[in-house]
């Protein structure tokens, strides 16, 4: 429980060093501009699946898991 707790400590003290870029919104921007996810737009029709975006945001939280 205390490790957890500690966890949670720095992750917060994290995300409230880290807020006045967070807050920006500049972050996401690259959110499904990766080289690899896959865009269509035509008239009347887009469709839109982040292939590689996905990837990456599943190794990161995998690599944070892993040493949580």
């Amino acid at each position: 429980m205390r490790r957890l707790l500690i966890v949670i400590g720095l992750l917060l003290l994290l995300v409230g060093l880290l807020w006045p870029w967070l807050a920006q919104g500049t972050w996401w921007k690259w959110f499904g501009l990766l080289p690899g996810d896959i865009r269509i737009e035509r008239e009347g029709y887009s469709f839109y699946f982040p292939v590689v975006t996905m990837v990456v945001i599943s190794v990161v939280l995998s690599a944070v898991l892993w040493v949580v």
